[in-house]
This record gives C-alpha cells, sequence and structure tokens, in this order.
C-alpha cells in the first residue's frame, strides 16, 4: 500500500441475520414499505456515503445493501422472534451507485439488541466482481465498548473507521445524519 492510499474499511461478519426473505419493497428507503400505511418508528436517519477504491477513485455501478434491527431490535429474519416486528419498517434495503460512488439511504438509528451494540450491516458489490461485507457503529455509544464483533477490529484506526456520528439535521423535524464511507480494499 502506498502512503496516499487510502486504508480498506475493515470486513465483518455477515451476521445470522441477513434477510432469509426479502422483502417485495427493496429500495433505499427503509422507512416507508410501499403499500402500507405510516412510516417506522424510530429516529429517521439519513444514511449517505461513497464506495471508493484505496486511490480514492469512486467506484461505480457497486450494488449496496444494507439491513437492521427495526426500533424494537427485531431483524427481517424468521429465526428473530424475541420481540415484535415493526411492520412499517423495511429492514433491508440496496442501491447501486453512480459514477461519482454515493449511496444513499433513508432509515432508522440503529438501536440495540440482545448481545450487540446498535450497527447497520453493510454488503457492497463490485460489478461482476467481489464484494465486501461490513458494519457501521454509532460515534458515542456506550455499549461499543463492549460488543465484540465490533472489538474484534484490532486496530485502533481501523475500528474508528467503521463508528460516524449520527448528528441532527437543522431544520428537520428531528431527522438525523450519517455519512459511511467504504474503502474497498
Amino acid at each position: 500500500m502506498l502512503s496516499e492510499d487510502l486504508a480498506p474499511t475493515p470486513r465483518q461478519t455477515e451476521g445470522p441475520f441477513y434477510p432469509d426473505k426479502l422483502p417485495l419493497d427493496t429500495d433505499n428507503d427503509l422507512v416507508r414499505v410501499a403499500g402500507r400505511p405510516g412510516t417506522a418508528a424510530g429516529e429517521v436517519t439519513h444514511l449517505h456515503g461513497r464506495i471508493l477504491d484505496v486511490h480514492g477513485q469512486p467506484i461505480a455501478d457497486a450494488l449496496v445493501e444494507i439491513w437492521q434491527v427495526d426500533a424494537n431490535g427485531v431483524y427481517l429474519h424468521s429465526a428473530d422472534t424475541h420481540a415484535r416486528r415493526d411492520a412499517g419498517f423495511q429492514g433491508y434495503g440496496r442501491f447501486t451507485t453512480g459514477t461519482s460512488g454515493e449511496y444513499r439511504f433513508r432509515t432508522i438509528k440503529p438501536v440495540p439488541y440482545p448481545g450487540r451494540t446498535p450497527h447497520i450491516h453493510f454488503k457492497v458489490t463490485r460489478k461482476n466482481r467481489d464484494s465486501l461485507t461490513t458494519q457501521c457503529y454509532v460515534e458515542g455509544e456506550p455499549l461499543n465498548d463492549r460488543d465484540g464483533v465490533l472489538n474484534s477490529i484490532r486496530d485502533p484506526a481501523a475500528r474508528a473507521s467503521v463508528v460516524v456520528p449520527f448528528t441532527p439535521i437543522p431544520g428537520s423535524a428531528g431527522e438525523l445524519s450519517a455519512r459511511f464511507d467504504i474503502i474497498f480494499g
């Protein structure tokens, strides 16, 4: 790696709860499910970033998938039955990057569930190539210090690269913004 190259985003587990049955609605707005009234419970978050290579060049046509628990801490997965699922939360979304490598999702701020700190799973697949699975965590979350998956990233700089601020959007109705750039190594 050259000194001017960017450090790759650490790979992390896909986890046991990648959706076992994808919803009919798989767009990038997880807060509203097509055909259902209302919106999901939770703090609406505009999650965005860029997919870049280690030289800082954007990766176009990358498929970005995210999945996470709803405000009740439940995944869109038949084996996750510890609480009632929010039918207004999509649980999974996808977005294909353009020439700038940018992606955007409207989701909720992640919440903890038994044994884990709040996080969002990401899987990025480059067109006709390999994929990268990682997770995005909430900066300042006290449970981060005790999360085994997050702390399995031994390098402090690499670990810090997957922890991002979720900040209020001025003038919004309590919505948040979070930027998570992913460096494909």
